[in-house]
């Protein structure tokens, strides 16, 4: 491995500066303690001075034993007019009692003037004095200059005053910011090779999104000499967002050929970025590089057709890296590899020539063409595959449902589902209220299947969507929906289409019934076969 690159990650602090992200004390405790778990060098616990969720963050982490990262506490440089041994918001940080302190400065003049409105020369007092004076309370200073590529380019020995007066001051490192997220690579490589030359110090970057350079900023940055990266998981941040670590980190370590963070941080990438989403309450986007739901997933039949044969065709790492898994899509694009792939993970027998094969081919086209899709119902597609080679067997048969909705005075509506299904010629009769009408049907149908099939206690619906196929017929439109379950154990999804959404939700609920009976059927006749 190469030069060592620390990470230093502030997902609590400008992370939390995003659009729809909002902490509470414990969400940071618990992602401060999955951040220290990966194996982070810094984690940012926010400013103690700003709010008081911050003060008691820091007060509860003292006792907090880190295996791995450093806690940083994050403030300003000193108020204008005052010294730093008599500026509150610094005395505030020593009193975190953290092992790192990083404070921020002004480096652009323009900033300086048109904001701080103090002299230029009063600005580089208040780097040098604030550094100095918290290098007296805790181990190491990070120096954070702030809109230091806008300065630069515009009065670069005034920018690079103001780094000489941190590293007079004590700082360990200083830390370039592209604060607006403005600068472009090739000038964040120059200005960083530039400034090794004129500055004997380590040097950091801190990127933002706004122009969707980021990370390739924070790359650029490495590649001339910097030997710190911060940023945020998933990119959480102000407007656009931080440099999202996730994918700094895989190139680092699997491309650039960089040591960072523990030997094996990288193969856990996929579980961090879903847990960060999962406690900020955000959907993750399926997209994103390395770790997205989407970045190993192939649709197109040709794709899927070479990556059977040799996986590197259409992926550029192994998804198991970074704790990512392969998917592939089946759609109206599917050709025949897709369909073997997918038999294959089920335990199916197929071939691409399989006349069963084709079958499935053409009925998943015409199924699509009415509105259907199976990306996110892989269980609906596997009760496809089932019945064309003939392994499905029908649990129940319904024989009508009926469902009605009822406003009783002021109050809320009321609805209630009858449902009357066959099991062995037996038929049985029910009738249950609900929160709505999906909620009912599926009330309904448990309490008519439960005397017949007690292992569906176990299973409950965790997710229901809804999408208009076909916006343009107004309210004759198709409706697709999507039913997601579980046993406990495994998650699946099923997906019904009607131009009448309770149909619809009726065909996505009963697959769903239907396919956690069948694999706790298959499963009991694996085990008396291993027994």
């Amino acid at each position: 491995m190469g030069q060592r690159i620390t990470i230093y990650d502030t997902t609590l602090r400008d992370g939390s500066q995003g659009e729809g992200v909002n902490y509470s004390l414990q969400d940071k405790i618990r992602i401060a303690r999955k951040l220290d778990e990966f194996g982070m060098d810094y984690i940012e616990g926010g400013w103690p001075g700003s709010n008081p969720k911050d003060i008691e963050f820091f007060a509860l982490m003292k006792n907090a034993k880190l295996s791995c990262s450093k806690l940083a506490a994050f403030g300003s440089t000193r108020r204008p007019g005052r010294k730093a041994k008599e500026d509150e918001l610094l005395e505030m940080l020593v009193r975190a009692e953290t092992p790192v302190i990083t404070i921020f400065g002004k480096s652009w003049d323009f900033q300086v003037e048109k904001v701080l409105k103090v002299p230029l020369s009063e600005n580089i007092e208040m780097i040098g004095d604030s550094v100095s004076f918290l290098k007296k309370h805790t181990g190491e200073v990070i120096y954070d200059a702030e809109h230091f590529f806008d300065g630069y380019k515009l009065n670069p020995k005034y920018a690079v005053q103001c780094l000489k007066a941190a590293v007079d001051g004590g700082a360990s490192i200083l830390v370039l910011c592209d604060t607006n997220g403005g600068t472009l690579s090739h000038e964040v490589g120059q200005i960083v090779s530039d400034l090794r030359k004129l500055i004997h110090a380590p040097i950091g970057i801190h990127t933002h999104d706004d122009s969707a350079c980021g990370v390739a900023n924070s790359l650029a940055a490495v590649l001339s000499g910097a030997v710190q990266v911060q940023g945020t998981v998933n990119g959480y941040g102000e407007r656009c967002g931080n440099a999202n670590l996730v994918p700094i980190i895989a190139n680092l370590r699997l491309k650039m050929g960089f040591e960072c963070l523990k030997q094996d941080s990288v193969s856990h990438l996929t579980g961090l970025s879903q847990f960060i989403d999962e406690v900020a309450n955000l959907s993750p986007n399926t997209r994103t590089a390395f770790v997205g739901r989407s970045a190993f997933a192939h649709k197109a039949g040709v794709h899927v057709d070479s990556i059977m044969k040799h996986k590197s065709t259409y992926e550029h790492i192994d998804p198991e890296a970074v704790g990512n898994t392969r998917r592939m899509l089946v759609s109206e694009l599917s050709g025949g590899s897709t369909i073997v792939s997918k038999a294959s993970k089920h335990l199916i027998d197929l071939n691409k020539k399989s006349p069963q094969t084709r079958t499935l081919l053409k009925k998943i086209a015409e199924m699509e063409h009415n509105g259907y899709s199976f990306e996110s119902a892989e269980a609906s597609f596997e009760l496809l595959m089932m019945k064309a080679v003939g392994s499905f067997k029908q649990m129940f048969d319904l024989t009508g449902f009926r469902v009605i909705v009822e406003q009783r005075g002021s109050g809320e509506p009321i609805t209630e589902a009858t449902v009357k299904v066959c099991v062995n010629g037996e038929e049985r009769l029910t009738v249950a209220e609900g929160d709505g009408p999906v909620h009912a049907l599926d009330s309904a149908l448990r309490k008519a299947l439960i005397e017949f099939f007690p292992e569906l206690a176990e299973i409950k619906l965790t997710d229901f969507k809804v999408r208009v196929v076909n916006v343009r017929e107004g309210t004759a439109a198709r409706v697709r929906t999507v039913v997601t379950s579980t046993d406990g154990d495994d998650t699946w999804s099923t997906v019904g289409v009607s131009t009448n959404m309770i149909e619809a939700s009726w065909h996505a609920l009963a697959d769903g019934v239907l396919y956690g009976l069948l694999r706790n059927a298959l499963s009991q006749h694996s085990e008396t076969d291993a027994g």
